[in-house]
Formats: C-alpha cells, structure tokens, sequence
C-alpha cells in the first residue's frame, strides 16, 4: 500500500507538472500561429486520443507518464502539406519560435508561483522556529544565538516556522552565501541581527553543513509516550499504539522522549526488549528499528512520533497565511530564491565544488512524493513548486535536446543572421543526449545506492 501510495502522487505530480509544461508550448504555438498536430502527455502506446476534427490537434494520453511533447506542423520532421506551409513552425521569425520554446520552462516557474500563491492564501500550520540549546563550536555559538531566540527571517526574507527557517538557512548557506543575516527575537522580545560567517568549505555536504550550524528547535522534556504510528514503520510491526509509554528499553528506564529518541538511533537493525505501560497495565514488546542511512551514519528509526498535550502544542505552533493580494509578492520572491538557489547549485556541482549527493533521482522525486502527500494538502503544493522550478531551470539550461539548447541555437541564429546548419545541431544534440543519459544513470544510481 506505501509503495501504491508513492506511486500514485508521484504520477500525478509528473502529470501536473508535464502537462502545465507542455501546455505552454501548445498555448503560445497557437497564438503565433503555429499549427498543433498532437499534445500528448506521456510517451509510447497511446491509452486514450481525442480529435475534434481532421484539421484539429489531437490530444493524447500515452502509456509511459515520465514526459510528454507538442508536435507542431515542421518541415524539418516531414512532408508538409501546402495549405499547412505558412503554419509551420520553422517558417515562424525568430521571436516567435524563441517564445514557443521558452514558453514550457517559463509556465513550469509561473506554475511554481501559483502554488506558492495559494500555499500562502491556504495558510498553514507549523512549529514556531525558537532555538534549543546551541552548542559550543558550532557556526550558531559564534554568530550569538542563545536558546529561545526565535528566528524571524533569514536574509530578510520571512520564516514563520522552522522547517521554512532551516529550508532558507540550508539553502543560502549551500548557495554560497558566506554571511547569512538571520533577525531573531528573544524570550524579552527584543529584536536583534545576527550573522553567520561561513566557508566554502562549509557549503559543500547538506549533512556536514546542518551539524556545523547548530540549530536545534526548543523542546520541552516529554514523556516517552507514543504520538502517531506511521504505516509501514517498526513501530506499527511490533504493535505500538497511542498513547503507550514507553517504561524501559533492555531494562534501562526511559525517563523522557529524547532518551528514547537516542537509544534507538543507536540500535539500528537490532531487537530492543521494551516495556510499555498500556492502559495502565505493563506489556513486554519486542521491536527491530529499521536501519536508515543518515550522511555517513547509519541510525535507528522505528517511525513513531512523540504524543504532545494539545496546551503545548499550541503554544509551540505558528499559523501562518497571507491575504490573496499580500501573497503575490511573497509567491514572487519565493520562486526567485529557489530558482536561483537551484542554478547555482548546479553550478557548483559542474566546478566539483558541490557534491553530487545532492542530486534526487526519479526513485528519490517519487519517494518525496509520497511523503509530502502523506503530510497534508500544503506541504504537497510546496513539493509540486519545488519540483516545477527545478524542471524550469533544468530546462533553460543551454544544452542540446533541453529547450535551453533550442534556445542557443536561435540566440546564434540572431547573431550570425542564420539558422546553425543542421549537421551542426544533430552533431551537439547528440552530446546533449550523452549527458542525460549519464546523468540519468548517475542518479539512479544515486538513489539505489540510498535504498541500501
């Protein structure tokens, strides 16, 4: 059923996604004049066609969902009829061909704003981002921070829950940004800027980096009670419910979450005698924590949440939405910081000074699918956004068969005053298909290697 679930949010996330790109391709091709053959979501076996008309577009669903294409009246892929000839594509000016190949990757960041927008207008629900204790030796000490400051925006753009203030921090820092200005407020509310000072060093390992940066979130000592039971965890295979307290682990007494948190990160993969008080009667339960690769390290994960009285969470939780109008510029700016956070990523892992671990395969893209949908409505538009803006960029970028490559082309057209010969074009486009193929094999391998 987990397996089922994945594979059915990541179909509709690459539907979504695939769709709203290609129909930026068909929606400007056709204002330009252009004639739409076919707009097909998917490759392959075709599951499903409808055609008004001869002489209109056929639109198709195909059995393979990892893509899709517009295919447009073009010389260049076949005969043309006469009465088709002013409507083809390679008879279009440069300007008009340039923005029907510009317009899918342009639609996919418009897309991204969209869902920014209405994850702002929705509003949601999350932890407030106060500090735990800071150690020592970490990036946070010297910047200043103290417990109970609560981080209100990073590099001025706002942060009203944690996860949004670590997403911001983590990606600014692997961006490449030495000093991160981070306002916070402390327990007497008053304001104040502190600035983290980085190194190259310390934006090359997301793993490496989170630890040199020392943030913790606030937590209260609870009870070693159980809170939710995920499905398909260890937790769920040895019987835990809510609402059991977790007595003793291998007959060490388990005074609070934390400690329990601890124990099984340290027994990955081996059976723990535990005793749990359930309805006020004492049970013995044994659980095997499922062995996770976390960076370096393997940890322990049993896949169970702590229980949290509902008075704390409250006073813990942020809720955070914006009006349709205030969202807008908020959507903008969002779409702008990952955008460019994205290139600049790529950039630094083309000059090796990024590592490649970095990079999410389809099996990783599916797998955060189904987690985001799992978590709610909200946190799946931000995953779409996120996924949008990535096949955005990727897809400007100026290698052949991408449409950033098409769009090299056309940018020498214009200077040169002519087409690139088309020998040329096949010669480079066989390059670019090279390279996406070994960069599809290098995260492949990627994300087998982190299933094991």
């Amino acid at each position: 059923m987990d397996f089922l679930h994945t594979l059915f949010y990541f179909l509709v996330a690459i539907s979504v996604l695939v769709s709203f790109h290609e129909f930026g391709h068909f929606w400007v091709a056709r204002k330009a004049g252009v004639k739409v053959l076919r707009f097909s979501i998917g490759f392959g076996k075709v599951l499903w066609s409808y055609q008004k008309n001869p002489d209109a577009t056929e639109y198709v669903v195909s059995a393979i969902p990892l893509g899709g294409y517009v295919k447009m009246v073009d010389e260049r892929e076949g005969e043309v009829n006469e009465a088709d000839l002013p409507y083809a594509f390679n008879r279009q000016s440069l300007l008009a061909r340039t923005a029907i190949v510009a317009a899918g990757p342009v639609f996919n960041l418009v897309l991204a704003v969209a869902l920014f927008w209405s994850v702002l207008v929705i509003g949601e629900t999350g932890i407030k981002p106060i500090l735990g204790a800071v150690e020592q030796g970490t990036l946070a000490a010297a910047a200043g921070f103290v417990e109970g400051d609560q981080i209100i925006s990073v590099n001025d753009k706002l942060t009203p829950t944690w996860t949004e203030a670590m997403t911001v921090l983590v990606s600014s820092a692997l961006d490449g940004e030495q000093n991160i200005k981070v306002a916070v407020k402390n327990i007497d509310d008053q304001q104040a800027i502190r600035t983290l000072e980085l190194t190259d060093k310390d934006s090359e390992d997301p793993d490496v980096l989170y630890q040199r940066l020392g943030f913790k979130p606030w937590s209260p000592k609870l009870q070693a009670i159980i809170g939710q039971v995920l499905p398909d965890s260890a937790a769920l295979a040895a019987g835990l419910q809510q609402g059991d307290l977790i007595v003793s682990a291998d007959d060490t007494p388990m005074n609070d979450w934390m400690q329990w948190v601890v124990y099984v990160k340290e027994h990955p993969g081996v059976p723990i005698k535990l005793v749990i008080e359930r309805d006020g009667v004492q049970l013995p339960v044994t659980i095997t924590p499922k062995s996770v690769a976390m960076g370096q390290k393997t940890e322990g994960k049993v896949g169970a949440s702590v229980y949290i009285p509902e008075e704390l969470m409250k006073s813990v939780s942020v809720e955070y939405a914006l009006s349709p109008l205030a969202a807008i510029p908020v959507a903008l700016q969002t779409t702008y910081f990952y955008s460019v956070t994205t290139l600049k990523m790529m950039g630094k892992m083309l000059i090796g000074k990024s590592s490649i671990e970095n990079l999410s395969g389809p099996i990783s893209i599916a797998q955060y699918a189904g987690q985001s949908a799992t978590m709610g409505l909200v946190p799946f538009l931000k995953y779409l956004a996120l996924v949008s803006i990535s096949l955005g960029v990727l897809n400007l970028l100026p290698i052949p068969v991408l449409d950033g490559g098409h769009l090299l082309f056309f940018a020498i057209e214009g200077i040169k005053g002519g087409p690139v010969s088309e020998r040329a074009q096949i010669f480079f486009q066989q390059i670019g298909i090279a390279l996406l193929v070994s960069l599809m094999a290098l995260t492949m391998f990627l994300d087998v290697g982190r299933l094991f």
